[in-house]
Formats: C-alpha cells, structure tokens, sequence
C-alpha cells in the first residue's frame, strides 16, 4: 500500500510543477512579454524589417517579437530550448492553424539543436536574440553557443541583433533582481545579479566572431496593473527560480513586494523606468 501512496504523491507533484511551469510561461506571454515591445520595434524600425526579410529568433519565447515581424511581412523561425511551456503559446500565436490561413506557412518553431532543426531553410536575413542579457553573471554564455549554431545559416553580412540590460542606475528593475540575489546566493557567486557593463554586448559579439556596426538605447518601462500582476511578470522571468529555490515562494513573494513599494501609484499601479541597449553586428 505504501507504494501506491509514493506513486500517487509523485504524481501530484509532478502535475503540479506542470501546472506550474504552464501559468508561469502564460503569466510571461501575457504581463511580462510586452515589457520589451519598444526595444523590438526600434531593431525592426533601424533595419526596415519587412517582405523580404527571413528572421530567426534565438530563445523565442512565445513569440511576440516573431509575431511582430510576421505582421511587417517578414518570414520567421523561432529556437526556444530553455522553455517548452512558452513555444507551445509561440505556436498558438503564429502557426497557420492559428490564423486559420496559410499566410504564415514559412513560420517554424523548434525547441532542438538549431543547426538541425532549420538547416534546409534558405539562408536567413536577420537573426535576434532579444532576451537580456547583462543581469546575471554568466548570462551570456548560453547565448554563445546559440550564435554559433544559428550564424552559419545566415548569409553573409546579415545583421545579429543582441540587446542588455542598461546601466543600474538607468533600470529601477535592477533593485527588485538584488533580492533575488540576496535570498539565493548571499556569497555572490555564478548567476547572482551584477550591475551591466558598457561592452557585454561587444564581447559577445566578439567571441561568436561578428563585427559590431552599431548600436542604440531604448526606453522599456515595466508597468503592471496592480502589485499581484507586478509579482507574476517578474517571477515569470526565471531570474527568481533560484531564490525560490533557497527560501519559499512566499518568501520571495514578500521581499519582492517590499522591493516594488516605491514604485506604486497612488492608484495601485507598478510603474519602472528602465532602459535597454541593442548592438547590432554582422555575420563575416
């Protein structure tokens, strides 16, 4: 009897890390995705994203800035390998099912090895990767790998856009991710918040062997609803699974919502300025 009692407990944690996995991934689809909308629109705007353009989108998400693009013209493909949850709303959003039309038969989403999955696709025009880098220590080295799978299908002197996190002291975020450091990892170690550097981008580029040829700043204010809908898109984020890990979710859930205080509204809203770098660099 004891046995069954295991299975049947191991069962309902596993469901509920699912379950888990699945509202965080649509907490981030919906409240926390959007957040970056200006930063996507400026990289499209500089580099007149259009018809003619074949996009590949390194760690995807759910699809917004793909989303974004498809609906200027553009052919896009999309790589999410940290975060099944999230492709599976990608799909929802941008397969042909979805729009009940065959406008976007060229969309492929995968969440393999990107070599593998998108080769025997012409070579592409443009290949981002939007997600932050410059919070973390360390945070760029999964990113490195991805450049060099994803550049060699791209043709030559196609533009490779990076974006980071700003300076501290140009990012109000950057005190809410302080605490997720503090409750993790007091010592400070690999993965614990650090302020941005000038040249993180720049060095990413170099080591995946690209010429940077430009770059640009853009204002992303995170603003939510109320503190509930602050403390989901935040979380959403990953950056906190750690210090969830260390402590307890409710925990997390207190110290965060003391590090939001300043940054309520009279009328209950979250606002956060914060600024983000692009470098745009291009495949030799």
């Amino acid at each position: 009897m004891t046995p069954t009692l295991v299975r049947q407990h191991l069962s309902r944690t596993a469901e509920a890390s699912r379950a888990d996995l699945g509202a965080r991934a649509r907490d981030w689809s919906e409240i926390q995705e959007r957040m970056l909308v200006p930063l996507y629109e400026a990289a499209y705007e500089r580099l007149e994203v259009g018809p003619a353009t074949r996009l590949l989108g390194l760690g995807c998400g759910s699809g917004l800035a793909l989303l974004m693009a498809a609906s200027r013209g553009a052919t896009v493909a999309g790589v999410e390998t940290s975060c099944p949850e999230r492709l599976t709303l990608a799909r929802e959003r941008l397969l042909p099912e979805a729009w009940a039309t065959r406008a976007r038969a060229g969309t492929r989403l995968v969440d393999g090895p990107v070599d593998s999955a998108v080769s025997e696709a012409p070579p592409y025009t443009l290949v981002t990767a939007f997600e932050p880098i410059g919070c973390l220590a360390g945070d760029s080295e999964g990113l490195g790998e991805l450049l060099a799978s994803a550049t060699p299908l791209a043709a030559r002197g196609a533009p490779v856009v990076l974006a980071g996190w700003g300076p501290p002291e140009r990012c109000a975020t950057s005190a809410v991710l302080r605490v997720a450091t503090k409750l993790a990892d007091p010592l400070r170690s690999a993965g614990s918040w650090r302020p941005a550097r000038r040249d993180d981008l720049e060095e990413v580029a170099q080591r995946a062997g690209l010429r940077p040829d430009g770059s640009g700043r853009v204002a992303c204010p995170f603003g939510y609803a109320d503190l509930g809908s602050a403390l989901r898109g935040l979380l959403s984020t990953g950056l906190f699974d750690a210090a969830i890990a260390a402590t307890d979710q409710a925990q997390v859930d207190k110290e965060v919502a003391e590090a939001l205080h300043p940054y309520r509204r009279r009328d209950g809203t979250v606002w956060m300025p914060n600024m983000f770098r692009y470098l745009i660099a291009r495949v030799p």
